[in-house]
Order: C-alpha cells, then structure tokens, then sequence
C-alpha cells in the first residue's frame, strides 16, 4: 500500500503551498477589508485583491483544479483531495482564487456532464473562466428538504417554453449580482415514478418573475464573503424549452450526480480547516498564562489536542480512501464511502474548533479570530448535501442488507 503522491500531485502541492504563503495568506485581511468597502456587499467576487490572486493562480497553472476531463484539469479525485484540503486553510479565499468555489464547482460539472453544446457555451465557458457566478436552487422552505423528492416548486411545459413556480431558500451566492444563471430543481410529472418526477431548468437571474426575497443568516453570518444565501421565489418564470438539462425526469439523477463530488470536495477543504485551527490552538496554548503556567501545560488542553491530531489523521485516510475508490470503482460503488465521510467530516471538524475556540477563550468566539466564523460553516455541513441522520439512515440500511446477505451465504 503506498501513500506517497504521485510526482504531478506533488508538483501541484509545491505550486500551491507556495501560492498559498506568499499571496492568499497575506490577502485576508485585504480581502476583508474590501469587501466592506464595496458598493454592491454581496458582489464579493468583485474586490480587486481577489482579481489579482486569480490572475496569479491562472499564471501557475492553479485553475479549475476540482473538474476532471478536459473541461477542467483532468485530475482524478486521489489527484485534488490534498490539495482541495490545502485550499480549506482559507476557506472563504483561496477556494475562490483557483475557481474552485462550490456552488460554481457543482454547477460547472453538472454542465460539463449533462449540459448541451449550447449550454456549455453559453454558461460553462464564463464559468470556467471566472467571469460569472452561479447557483443551485434546490432545497424549500415548506417542505423536509432532506427528501428531494418532496421538492414543490412546478416545472411546467408550454408549447416551446417551461413555466417555473415555487419557492427555495439558502440558495448559496444567489445574493451576489454576477451569479447570472440559476439551476433550479422542480418537478415537471408529480405522477410519476418517485425519482422520475423532477427535472432541472438553467434560470438566467434576469428573468421576469424571479424575485429574491431576503439574504438569509447562519448563526448571525450572513456569508457576505462568498456571496450570501438567498431566499428566492419564481413566480410564472418563463424559459425556453432547451433550457432544460438532460431530459425530463432526470433531475433526481443530476443532483445525485452533482452531490457525490460536491460531498468529498466539502470533506476536502474541511480537513484544511481543522489543520488550521489545530494549529492556532497549539500557538495559543504556548502563548498564553493561566494559573502560572502556560496552557500547553495544562492535560485538558494536551489531551484535547493529541485528540485533534489523531481524529484529523483518521478523517484524511478515510476521505483519501473514498477518493481512490470514486476513481477506481465510480461513485455508485464508493458510495458507502461517501456517505461514511460526510457523516463524520462536519462531526470531527466541528469538534476540533469547538476545543481550539475554548483555548481561546472569549477571543475564540469573536471576529479576531476565523474560527467562530468557521464552527458557523462546518455546522452548516451537517445539513448541506443532506443533514446527517438522512446518510446514517441510509448507510446503516445498507450494512443490513450486507450482513443478512452475509449470513444467508454462509449458510
């Protein structure tokens, strides 16, 4: 079993751990700043610091690094997960400097996948290129969203048009101006079979009928740094017939599609994040005093961080292990896999910030620090992508079905 990287993979490493210290490190403060001053707050993508990183990630050949094929980079899943994890040490930047920023990551793939010549022209293009933004509207308001088969929202064929009607929200960037086209999921047959009555339409965010309601918050962060979430209703939205992915009924299919990578790229960047505060607990416990001694020397605060280290060990093994089988085996037959590291990615990073904040003290809550801001986004991920129970549910189904199968063939 060999854990090493191939020469590519390690070149990329080279290239973007250097990237990462002399330009994306040095430009938080920049970026934040910026972004305050702006005319339009939710126009994120318009601060010129981020402009400068992405002309010096293109120039480093550190661009659409997530898509494999030939729209993209070609690399495997094995290939990003390290450096996905590197770009998670500044989440809310250095994801966005290489265009690898999700909800844009999951729609350029969705296009790259099941999009026409003509939509990946029209969309994918200025995707790939970073001239535009996107969305994905899927999850509602007034139903359990962790079933996408409840989804409400109308997708209705007229002559040579679809009617769209509904209501979604945490739409994430839709606040943002340059998010241009949505994706928007709805049901087009509510009589038909349970996973054939969605489709999914490309919105332009110009069209007459589609109304943002209000920016939603989580836990008080309204996400401005990458471009809010919305709440969105869609009210007689009329688009043109091949504006539709794939073909009617697919849409249950597409998500499924789409939310496989999106899964492990969250649980990429995830561990980036824990690596990160892992390593402010650690600065923070040498420098501080308490009681006379310095909180390094205090065995809560050890054993929390001997913990930190042996769980974030664990996590990367088992997200590198659900990568090389998504590329030797497909997502169908990773997807064990996938839902393990979903279920125990948000859990452990969430744990992880949760002792470095305490180490902090009242500085760990406040905005002097990213890891307040960080707890908020990895807590999130216990609902993004399907909230924990849904995959525990599912995957604990599946390991019944293969222990009775194992003792029925033992008999």
């Amino acid at each position: 079993m060999d854990f090493a990287f191939d020469p590519h993979t390690e070149d990329l490493r080279a290239r973007l751990l250097d990237f990462m210290e002399s330009h994306v490190y040095p430009a938080e403060p920049v970026f934040h700043e910026q972004l305050q001053a702006l005319e339009n707050r939710w126009a994120w993508d318009s601060v010129p610091v981020l402009a400068e990183l992405r002309a010096e990630a293109r120039r480093r050949g550190l661009w659409n690094l997530f898509l494999p094929g030939d729209h993209g980079a070609g690399l495997t899943n094995l290939q990003y997960a390290p450096l996905a994890e590197i770009t998670g040490r500044s989440l809310h930047l250095a994801p966005a400097a290489l265009n690898c920023s999700a909800p844009d990551t999951g729609n350029m793939e969705v296009l790259s996948m099941f999009g026409t010549e003509a939509q990946r022209k029209e969309w994918l293009e200025p995707l790939l290129d970073g001239e535009i933004r996107s969305s994905f509207a899927m999850t509602e308001p007034a139903v359990a969203s962790s079933d996408a088969t409840n989804i409400a929202t109308r997708i209705e064929r007229d002559g040579d048009h679809y009617v769209v009607n509904g209501r979604k929200w945490w739409i994430t960037g839709a606040m943002n101006p340059n998010a241009r086209i949505l994706i928007v999921m709805g049901k087009t047959d509510p009589g038909a079979e349970r996973h054939r009555q969605q489709s999914m339409v490309l919105v332009p965010r110009d069209t007459p009928g589609v109304a943002v309601v209000r920016g939603m918050e989580v836990f008080g962060y309204d996400d401005q740094d990458h471009g809010g979430h919305a709440e969105l209703i869609f009210t007689d939205v009329r688009v043109p017939a091949e504006n539709l992915i794939g073909g009617e009924g697919d849409g249950f299919a597409i998500a499924q599609a789409r939310l496989g990578p999106g899964r492990i790229h969250h649980c990429m960047r995830s561990i980036g994040v824990a690596e990160r505060a892992i390593e402010l607990m650690c600065a923070r416990a040498e420098a501080r005093v308490a009681f006379g001694k310095p909180l390094a020397d205090q065995g809560v605060i050890r054993d929390w961080i001997a913990e930190s280290r042996v769980r974030v060990e664990q996590l990367r093994l088992l997200v590198l292990k659900t990568a090389w089988l998504m590329d030797t085996v497909g997502n169908k037959g990773a997807h064990t896999e996938i839902q393990s590291i979903k279920i125990a990615t948000p859990a452990t990073v969430q744990w992880i910030l949760d002792k470095a904040i305490q180490v902090h003290g009242a500085g760990g809550l406040s905005q002097d620090f990213p890891l307040a801001n960080a707890y908020a986004g990895i807590r999130t991920l216990r609902f993004a992508d399907g909230p924990d129970e849904t995959h525990k549910n599912a995957l604990a189904r599946a390991e019944l079905r293969r222990q009775a199968t194992a003792r029925s063939e033992a008999r």
